[in-house]
């Protein structure tokens, strides 16, 4: 899509969003889309979102309070997985049966936009609503899952390449990072379109909110130990571990450390993710059974429960905003150990929250994190990790309040959500007086999209 001129991305025509997210969950895909969907719809837009899952209990609160209308579809027929396997399959088949319940219902609305993100497969029947298609890609699909054996290399090639072609049916592609544009550009060699780059953004406002120390939800969080903080989801590819080993050395090499540390490892936990189950025991087994730690564990909502004082690795299952906000004001330290994470929105709230930040020197974090100045970017070795978390401990009030401060100041002047929303409102009225794909883009529309069909109940028959 051709840049439009200053004056025609300033323009304002109120437009109807749909937007198509497969899971509702708790993470920063979902912060993002939640996010976008409140702004537009603040800005005079309307807006729906559809899903294939959506737990009220297991959610952001805008999904749920009825801020945000929220659609449920495509989840009926097809489970997430088949016995524990064939997730992207599962996935692809589940996103295509959303795509025809929004087809179905856009007769009764008719959309100018859809905003699709993560999974690019539904565009080719999404096209045939007649609205314009802008595709979010978080990052390319084909890069989040290995290929150990010739068995799912197989499995795997024909879901790359449909990715790739559907990803270019969109009239207009968007990027969280300048990493991911790179990765982008060598991932979909055949793709002449040049992602934009909108980095995520938060709410200041839920931020400046001051925290009720007498809540439940609180007290439960509450201790005399200085605590670094890891917030992820409980992913493998999220390293969590990294942040366990580099702990465990610190309290190795300081014995007095052991008795005012702790660490607090909290994210997103759902009991349907086998993955989620399985890795939170895992780490409990690191902290315990490799360096000798002792572990709590509070599960979602769990808030009459008293955490032992000599706990020294506290494991929380998704937090709610305000447990978010608390841990974040009173953390010496984010350690946020992904590596080539895409973009990383959770550095982005605790610099705000004027929280220094350790993280991974690659990916997305390299864009928003400043060495030496807002945080520290370290190679993933626990010796240097343990090194720097040192340094902070070791750091005066007044040099922790200065980097503190330099994060705050870095996000308010680059990741504030009125940036995002203008930036955002600015493709969407430019994409919607932009042309209309050709006719021989139409017919490759008709092929992909009895070709993902065939793919797909192929796929449903194995």
């Amino acid at each position: 899509m051709t840049t439009p001129e200053p004056s025609q991305r300033d323009s304002f025509t109120p437009l109807k969003v749909a937007f198509l997210h497969p899971d509702l969950g708790i993470g920063g895909a979902e912060r993002l889309v939640v996010d976008a969907a409140v702004s537009l719809q603040n800005l005079g837009h309307k807006v729906v979102m559809y899903t294939s899952h959506h737990d009220p209990a297991h959610c952001f609160e805008e999904t749920r309070d009825g801020t945000l209308t929220v659609k449920v579809g495509g989840n009926t027929i097809v489970p997430r997985t088949i016995l524990g396997r064939f997730y992207i399959i599962c996935a692809i088949l589940r996103n295509l049966h959303l795509a025809l319940s929004l087809l179905l219902l856009s007769k009764q609305d008719q959309f100018d936009v859809i905003i699709v993100d993560q999974l690019s497969v539904s565009i080719p029947l999404l096209r045939w609503t007649g609205a314009k298609i802008f595709f979010y890609c978080h990052f390319p699909d084909k890069l989040l899952t290995k290929r150990e054996s010739i068995l799912k290399k197989l499995y795997r090639f024909p879901v790359d390449r449909i990715e790739e072609l559907t990803t270019g049916m969109a009239d207009t592609i968007v990027v969280n990072s300048k990493f991911t544009a790179e990765i982008f550009k060598q991932s979909f060699k055949t793709l002449h379109q040049v992602p934009e780059v909108l980095y995520p953004s938060i709410q200041f406002d839920k931020f400046d909110r001051k925290v009720d120390p007498t809540l439940a939800e609180i007290k439960v969080l509450q201790s005399d130990r200085v605590s670094f903080l890891s917030v992820n989801r409980y992913e493998r590819k999220k390293d969590i571990n990294l942040a366990i080993h580099a702990f465990a050395r610190l309290l190795a090499e300081d014995a007095q450390d052991r008795a005012h540390l702790r660490l607090v490892i909290a994210g997103g936990y759902d009991t349907r993710v086998v993955e989620n189950v399985e890795h939170h025991q895992e780490l409990v087994q690191l902290a315990e059974k490799t360096h000798g730690l002792k572990t709590f564990t509070v599960s979602s909502g769990q808030n009459d429960v008293r955490v032992p004082a000599e706990t020294q690795v506290l494991f929380l299952q998704s937090i709610s905003d305000v447990q978010k906000l608390f841990l974040l004001q009173t953390a010496r330290a984010l350690l946020y150990t992904p590596t080539n994470e895409h973009f990383g929105i959770v550095p982005v709230e605790a610099m705000y929250m004027k929280c220094p930040v350790i993280a991974v020197n690659s990916g997305g974090p390299t864009e928003s994190i400043l060495h030496q100045v807002t945080g520290y970017l370290c190679p993933a070795e626990e010796q240097v990790w343990a090194e720097s978390m040192k340094v902070l401990m070791t750091k005066s009030e007044e040099e922790l309040r200065a980097m503190g401060q330099a994060g705050h100041d870095r996000v308010v002047g680059l990741f504030s959500l009125a940036a995002f929303v203008k930036k955002l409102n600015g493709v969407l009225q430019a994409l919607v007086q932009s042309p209309s794909k050709s006719s021989s883009s139409i017919g490759g529309i008709i092929v992909v999209s009895i070709l993902i069909v065939s793919l797909a109940l192929l796929y449903g028959r194995l």
